[in-house]
């Protein structure tokens, strides 16, 4: 299974450090190896500012204010647009505010590196259909997923991220 992780930062408020790419992207490849998706995938990452969130927010859920992370799945129920010239699925898009990843971070007293994982492994069980929205049991099987993967990557709660 190959994976193409596509990273844009279109935002000046956070200072991205060096592993923050590379951790996205070991992420979005530990949920899909998780999930035991066996297709090369595709999944688009954008970093804004809250600004940005919040349009998005407003637009797409109807809710004006700025959110952490909006996830956009191209999929349903298991079935995934192709890219024609490569045969990859493609997932979908993840759209993180660097600024709420930021202040987060510091509230609930983790890395920034931490939330920022916690966000793209969240919003990437999104894209494959899990929904924390439709039940408490939903959620709870969603949490416990999200935990065990930052686990396997090394940023559990209790840890910050560092590169291996």
């Amino acid at each position: 299974m190959k994976v193409k992780v596509y990273i844009s930062n279109d935002q000046r408020e956070v200072k991205l450090t060096k592993g923050i790419r590379p951790l996205i992207r070991k992420c979005c490849k530990a949920v899909l190896a998780y999930e035991s998706f066996d297709s090369d995938a595709e999944v688009s990452v954008s970093l804004v500012n809250n600004e940005e969130i919040q349009k998005l927010n407003k637009e797409y859920r109807g809710i004006d204010r700025p959110t952490d992370v909006l996830s956009f799945p191209l999929g349903e129920n298991g079935e995934y647009e192709e890219n024609h010239e490569t045969g990859a699925k493609l997932l979908g898009d993840v759209v993180i505010s660097m600024e709420k990843a930021a202040s987060q971070a510091e509230e609930y007293g983790h890395s920034f590196e931490r939330e920022a994982a916690f966000l793209t492994v969240h919003s990437m069980f999104h894209l494959l259909g899990y929904d924390h929205e439709t039940s408490d049991e939903d959620a709870k099987v969603m949490r416990s997923k999200e935990e065990e993967v930052l686990t396997e990557l090394g940023v559990s709660r209790e840890t910050s991220y560092t590169e291996k």
